[in-house]
């Protein structure tokens, strides 16, 4: 990309990333609940209110609107995300605390996701309208129609309550409890991937050099690893950054149903919590995920497509 290009793409992070703040952290002050009431109401205690005046003012969320978000941006600008009220601890330990698991979910349910509709998509495309396209693409719709949650919850029935071959309950970081974590993530992108790459290996193949290349007696396996692949993979980097974007900042849904140690089990364990910091830093994360794999998606674009470094499209 050239460097005008970049600078301006870079602008619009800053100014997305300050709007994002700036959205959050309005919510979390309009949000209904006081954080204060949350930390010191345990069980039957009854609290003073000296005590929470005085909790409240020492959090600073006495101070008016402005005055808190100004803080607290300059204190982003530092590094400094604020102290997690439920954890007690800063923000951004807490937040290098769930990024291990939530990296490691994310790349075995790519790897597998993958695995899965690359093959499948390809056969789809080169068995068009036959019994292998129509079982493919009916077993897709399936995979998109069914929730992701209803689909977890079924894989822990059968193996590992039935069969007994995974644990139920996560808790920790380990290959055996990431199996069918990572396994319901990939089954439902697959679903959608296989779709892709079927629509887009079929443009491949009917494009004019591919029937020329035909033609000549080439045999269809190199047409297809060096000419129909790697062109047809192109249109589906963007939606790949955008599910790894959506993976890196934690699926929360997923992680709650297998007890998975992530950054999107913590981001709904802050909002029960009102732990307003540790919700803003997830947020923040997540924009600053989104935007940085879709800046990397751009930028390879002019390495993969030599059309777009001389100025095509």
């Amino acid at each position: 990309m050239r460097r005008k290009k970049l600078l301006h793409r870079f602008v619009q992070m800053v100014v997305t990333l300050i709007g994002v703040s700036l959205l959050t952290f309005s919510l979390m002050y309009l949000s209904p609940g006081d954080p204060v009431m949350m930390l010191l109401e345990v069980g039957d205690t009854i609290v003073s209110e000296e005590t929470i005046a005085e909790t409240r003012a020492q959090m600073g969320l006495d101070q008016p609107f402005h005055v808190q978000y100004v803080r607290w941006l300059t204190g982003v600008l530092q590094g400094d995300l604020g102290l997690s009220y439920s954890a007690k601890m800063p923000v951004v330990d807490r937040l290098w605390q769930g990024l291990p698991g939530t990296v490691a979910l994310a790349g075995a349910s790519i790897v597998l996701m993958l695995l899965i509709s690359v093959p499948c998509g390809i056969l789809a495309a080169m068995y068009r309208n036959r019994t292998i396209d129509n079982l493919i693409r009916g077993l897709s719709f399936l995979g998109v129609s069914m929730p992701s949650f209803w689909v977890g919850l079924m894989l822990l029935y059968v193996f590992g309550l039935k069969l007994g071959l995974f644990p139920i309950a996560g808790g920790v970081v380990a290959f055996d409890r990431m199996v069918l974590p990572a396994l319901t993530l990939a089954i439902a992108m697959s679903a959608k991937y296989t779709r892709q790459v079927r629509i887009a290996v079929l443009e491949e193949m009917g494009q004019d050099y591919i029937i020329g290349a035909r033609t000549r007696g080439v045999p269809m396996r190199k047409i297809l690893w060096r000419h129909v692949l790697p062109n047809a993979c192109l249109p589906l980097i963007t939606l790949l950054g955008l599910s790894i974007g959506w993976l890196l900042g934690g699926a929360a849904v997923i992680e709650m149903v297998f007890s998975w140690p992530g950054l999107g089990k913590m981001a709904v364990q802050a909002i029960t919590m009102r732990d307003y910091p540790l919700v803003q830093g997830v947020v923040l994360w997540i924009a600053v995920m989104y935007m940085g794999i879709n800046l990397l998606v751009d930028i390879s674009y002019t390495y993969l497509d030599p059309r777009l470094r001389k100025g095509g499209r």
